[in-house]
């Protein structure tokens, strides 16, 4: 085995975030770009040598030739063994599984998780740890350290390696191993549901539309839904993965996935429609004629977990990222459970699931997962959907109305801006920030301003703090707005703002949710000035 030496020299301050690095496709096939960031990565990890590495991907344009170059670069630097997925596909809650079950010193996961994919699309490279978590911050800030200062990495000649075959190809002193992509994944999932009850479901009838966006989860849902489960021919749609993911905006919420939310509405509506995004690790839920905000999935699996044999037990308790509604909140205060409301991203839940303060664990932005893995998992909360229709016989509409009734209704929304000019919205934040002190007691029509801050988090198992996660407005009655800039993206900044209003007990059951959140709208673009500084009337997208 050949190893090369290649000199090169930092490339364009490689900062990899919560989510790892996500730039378009020409700048990772930019000469050495997508190698000296995986040598930075390599040379921020200890103890490499003779250790294991699980790489997979979610299939989209160049995933096949950054794995060939990442294994010939791990065989160069001393690793033992690279566990590749079948085809070079793994979704990222497999990927996080495989780490914890093989016990390997982490995984590199190449995906730019929900954004579009094509040669003019995204692409990202993310970094697990040996929990199947994120890497923590100590380590991505180690990794952006050494892009800074790196002179050469190190690569192998292997030759053309076959990954499209189940096997071990042996060279001098390294194993790479290609595994089947859906296996392990799918024997985890049969340790946590009752199988047999959500096969006699859909034997019944039941019929169901799983969109796999011809991303990730496609191999996943066809051998799990319609091979296991015995769902009927032609429940999932779009399964097989492609490069461009078909046209597909793979990121699971009713405008990208407006042909499956139609169906949903009709008369020939299935009784459950569901979706996942790029990577596997977000899902969407719509029951007949109810589409389930990520914010209420989050609480009616919360309340329901107990009808699924890994939950029967009850939970140790729940987590929610700062922006998702507190529906979750109410379940956890009748319960009796530990709440936990933390920054947005799978990290901080990560340090609470490793502790066991926390079994389930949600995101705004339809990431929902438990102590399983260490990362959010779309199929995970369809299968616990399923589990709860499977045990309660009633339709999605029915589960959440009684749960509404029984816990109050969080009405809420997302509005998210979309490739606003950076330095526009940096210029909004700065202007809440500065304002937070002055906002208490304005007026927007009914709305009166109680108290606003920029949340910050201290993490009760390792003792870090985080500031500046978003700023929040509530207001007198118990609503409140929030705004916050996402780092998903990779042009300009995408501004959300995040909608809640809570009322109790059964009024406003059959309320239209975007009626109810109007005054917080108008609220909301008043006290931002969105529309001037932004030169946005409007949010690309409302979920």
């Amino acid at each position: 085995m050949k190893i090369t030496s290649v000199e090169t020299r930092p490339l364009a301050g490689q900062k990899p975030g919560t989510s790892g690095l996500r730039k378009k496709v020409p700048q990772f096939q930019a000469p050495h770009y997508l190698e000296n960031f995986i040598q930075s990565i390599f040379n921020a990890l200890p103890d490499k040598t003779g250790a294991s590495l699980v790489l997979g991907g979610d299939g989209r344009y160049f995933n096949r030739e950054a794995i060939a170059i990442v294994v010939a670069m791990a065989a160069a630097n001393g690793f033992a063994r690279v566990i590749v997925g079948q085809g070079g596909i793994l979704s990222t809650p497999a990927a996080s599984h495989l780490i914890r079950q093989r016990k390997t010193l982490g995984g590199i996961i190449l995906s730019a998780s929900h954004n579009p994919g094509g040669p003019q699309g995204d692409f990202g490279v993310k970094f697990n740890a040996g929990n199947g978590g994120p890497a923590p911050e100590s380590l991505t800030d180690a990794i952006h350290a050494e892009t800074l200062r790196i002179s050469q990495y190190k690569i192998a000649d292997l030759g053309t390696l076959d990954i499209d075959h189940i096997g071990i190809t042996q060279f001098d002193g390294f194993t790479l191993e290609v595994t089947d992509s859906v296996e392990a994944y799918q024997a985890l999932m049969e340790t946590l549901f009752d199988m047999a009850a959500i096969r006699a479901l859909f034997a019944s009838g039941f019929r169901m539309r799983f969109d796999a966006l011809s991303a990730v989860t496609g191999p996943y849902a066809l051998r799990i839904f319609e091979g296991l489960l015995g769902a009927a021919p032609g429940t999932v749609v779009n399964g097989v993965p492609l490069p461009d993911f078909g046209g597909h905006h793979p990121d699971p919420n009713p405008v990208n996935c407006r042909d499956l939310y139609e169906l949903a509405m009709s008369e020939a509506a299935p009784d459950l429609c569901a979706a996942s995004d790029g990577d596997g690790d977000r899902n969407l839920i719509i029951g007949r004629g109810l589409f389930v905000t990520p914010s209420d999935s989050l609480a009616v699996l919360a309340a329901n977990a107990h009808l699924a044999p890994a939950y029967r037990a009850g939970l140790a308790g729940i987590a929610r990222s700062m922006p998702t509604s507190a529906a979750a909140d109410r379940v956890a205060q009748k319960r009796g459970l530990a709440l936990y409301e933390t920054p947005t991203g799978w990290k901080f839940f990560g340090n609470l699931l490793d502790a066991g303060k926390v079994t389930i664990c949600g995101e705004e932005s339809a990431g929902t997962g438990s102590n399983h893995v260490r990362e959010k998992d779309g199929l995970w909360a369809v299968l616990l959907w399923l589990n709860i229709l499977a045990v309660r016989r009633e339709s999605v509409k029915s589960i959440v109305g009684a749960h509404w009734r029984e816990f109050g209704r969080n009405y809420y929304a997302r509005h998210d801006y979309e490739e606003v000019d950076s330095a526009a919205a940096d210029r909004l934040m700065l202007g809440l920030r500065e304002r937070l002190g002055a906002l208490k007691g304005y007026r927007h029509g009914a709305l009166v301003v109680s108290s606003a801050d920029d949340f910050a988090y201290h993490d009760p198992v390792d003792g870090s703090s985080s500031a500046h996660q978003g700023v929040r407005i509530m207001f007198e009655g118990g609503a409140r707005v929030v705004y916050r800039l996402s780092g998903t993206g990779t042009a300009g900044a995408t501004l959300r703002v995040y909608l809640e209003h809570y009322e109790a007990g059964p009024a406003g059951l059959d309320a239209d949710n975007h009626a109810a959140l109007a005054p917080l709208v108008a609220a909301a673009q008043a006290i931002a000035d969105i529309t001037r500084l932004t030169g946005r009337a409007a949010p690309s997208v409302i979920t």
